[in-house]
């Protein structure tokens, strides 16, 4: 094999099903096979060529493959440039609840029809899923967030829409939403906060987005900002803020606040109080 043909396999220490391949090839031919998982991926430099379910497909930078377990298919490079391209394989075990949370009514048959798509929504989803896995650092509950959030999009392309909003105050989400709030600087899986309101994790996904327009994940990282926005404006040290709020480090608050109030962090204290 040439030197220029690079496949590098990964695993996260929190989310050991799933598997995130990083590619270059460069004249590399794969022979026929099919994976037991959906396989999830982007073209990033190049064209992908492969034939799959009696077609050829290309696959040129910025597209999406999808192909569906036990899909037979090849591949190889298309052109002379070098293929690059990250392909995320998800057990149907973890994909079909979500589906059926989302409107799927059939989930374990469920199959997605465009094998190759120029859908820039689905690339976000996907890019999404790639950071949360290859960062060590993510909690289960943001990942299982990010697919469930995956699993609506995909119920969408079959014409299925999600996101009643419910007008009475329904007891258990708000319990759930105090238990958040409670658990302010610590790690909460899906499980325990599911476990809390006495539902299943995915029954609950899609209730607690109905409720409160935001993945239990989304509306948790929200809440510690929002908080942490308040102690900033009080003048609490930065490290303090870091520790108090259960951000890793100050890298990883910076991330979490600047796009929520376009500044970092020091800026926005440092503003805020010259300001007064």
């Amino acid at each position: 094999m040439s030197v220029e043909n690079h496949f590098q396999f990964a695993k996260s220490d929190n989310h050991r099903d799933i598997i995130l391949l990083e590619a270059s090839m460069r004249d590399f031919t794969f022979c026929k096979h099919a994976h037991e998982e959906f396989s999830f991926g982007i073209t990033l430099a190049g064209r992908q060529d492969f034939f799959s379910l009696g077609k050829h497909h290309k696959s040129h930078a910025g597209n999406v493959i999808a192909i569906n377990p036990d899909d037979a298919h090849d591949g190889h490079v298309g052109t002379s440039d070098t293929l690059r391209y990250k392909m995320l394989y998800v057990h149907p075990d973890q994909l079909s609840p979500m589906l059926k949370q989302a409107g799927i009514q059939k989930p374990d048959s469920f199959r997605i029809k465009e094998t190759v798509q120029d859908n820039p929504a689905m690339q976000q989803h996907i890019l999404r899923l790639f950071a949360l896995v290859e960062n060590p650092d993510t909690p289960a509950m943001a990942y299982s967030s990010a697919l469930y959030e995956f699993a609506v999009l995909l119920a969408r392309q079959e014409g299925i829409h999600q996101g009643q909003i419910y007008r009475r105050k329904d007891s258990a989400l708000e319990r759930a939403r105090e238990y958040l709030h409670a658990h302010l600087n610590q790690e909460v899986s899906l499980d325990a906060l599911s476990a809390e309101v006495h539902m299943s994790k995915f029954h609950f996904l899609r209730r607690f987005k109905d409720y409160f327009g935001m993945t239990p994940h989304q509306y948790w990282l929200n809440y510690r900002i929002n908080r942490a926005k308040d102690a900033l404006e009080a003048g609490t040290p930065l490290a303090d803020i870091v520790f108090d709020y259960g951000f890793n480090d100050l890298s990883h608050f910076n991330r979490r606040f600047k796009p929520a109030y376009g500044k970092t962090p020091y800026q926005f204290q440092r503003d805020f109080l010259q300001g007064k």
